[in-house]
């Protein structure tokens, strides 16, 4: 598939950075203007997975915790915490719009077992059969990532990826803090380039990419280019846009340039 227009399945995924203020406070503003989109491109046909962010950061701001929590314990709590009030946040903002959602956490293990792969499978095309948004995020409660524990992901970037194959969506749209890849880092250097169209993610990419996210997420650029592998891999498209104006969708999915597009080879 070579035309965003074509597009019928997608995964939007949307980082802490995102959905949130610079303090972790939910961005409401931002976050309705997301259910809007998102319920009205559903309108026109598409069928929505949403993979969120943000339990966790959530949870902080709601705890009272300045920074990250360094115990795995107090993480988990967050999470616990932050979790069931974003899923109630985006239930009352898609239903403003004529939609239900439903919250999946998964875990790695669904990557892995044959049986897991096939349950989350049908549960998402139900879900869509039923004109039901899923609503996708990791399980922090029982993953450990600091821990290397076996059922964590460690980032929504790669766990976004997961579930495009699992769902076998069109395209991936990860909606970062940056517009897209560039080739410099653009918080370093001003002359730095937007790169509209990837076709090969080469080792310099990697190299130049980096590993670190935000202070209020996990992923940084490296996780959404081992995400972009994944769907070339798969034959699948994949976007990075800035998280800064969901409605951004309208243009991409108009078939506009927005962000960075990334193609599997011998896609013309």
């Amino acid at each position: 598939m070579a035309n965003m227009r074509d597009v019928r399945r997608v995964v939007v995924k949307v980082g802490t950075s995102t959905l949130t203020h610079e303090n972790g406070r939910l961005n409401f503003r931002r976050i309705e203007k997301l259910a809007r989109t998102l319920s009205d491109l559903k309108n026109n046909g598409l069928e929505i997975i949403l993979v969120t962010s943000g339990a966790v950061g959530l949870g902080m701001a709601r705890l009272g915790l300045e920074g990250k929590p360094k115990d795995i314990r107090v993480k988990q709590a967050a999470a616990a915490v932050g979790q069931s009030e974003l899923m109630n946040i985006y239930s009352r903002m898609f239903s403003e719009y004529g939609y239900k959602v439903a919250q999946l956490l998964l875990t790695r293990d669904v990557a892995d077992t044959e049986e897991l792969r096939t349950n989350v499978t049908n549960t998402v095309n139900t879900l869509i059969d039923l004109d039901i948004i899923p609503i996708v995020n990791e399980n922090d409660t029982v993953s450990t990532f600091e821990l290397n524990h076996i059922t964590a992901f460690g980032d929504n970037d790669t766990l976004s990826a997961v579930v495009s194959e699992l769902s076998d969506a069109d395209c991936l749209v990860i909606l970062s803090d940056i517009d897209g890849l560039y080739d410099a880092d653009p918080r370093e250097y001003e002359e730095a380039r937007l790169i509209p169209i990837v076709r090969e993610i080469t080792e310099e990419m990697k190299m130049s990419a980096g590993g670190s996210g935000t202070s209020r997420g996990t992923g940084g650029m490296a996780t959404k280019l081992a995400a972009a592998e994944s769907m070339m891999r798969q034959g699948k498209l994949m976007v990075i846009a800035s998280g800064d104006r969901p409605e951004l969708l309208y243009d991409l999915f108009s078939g506009r340039t927005v962000g960075t597009l990334f193609m599997p080879k011998g896609v013309k």
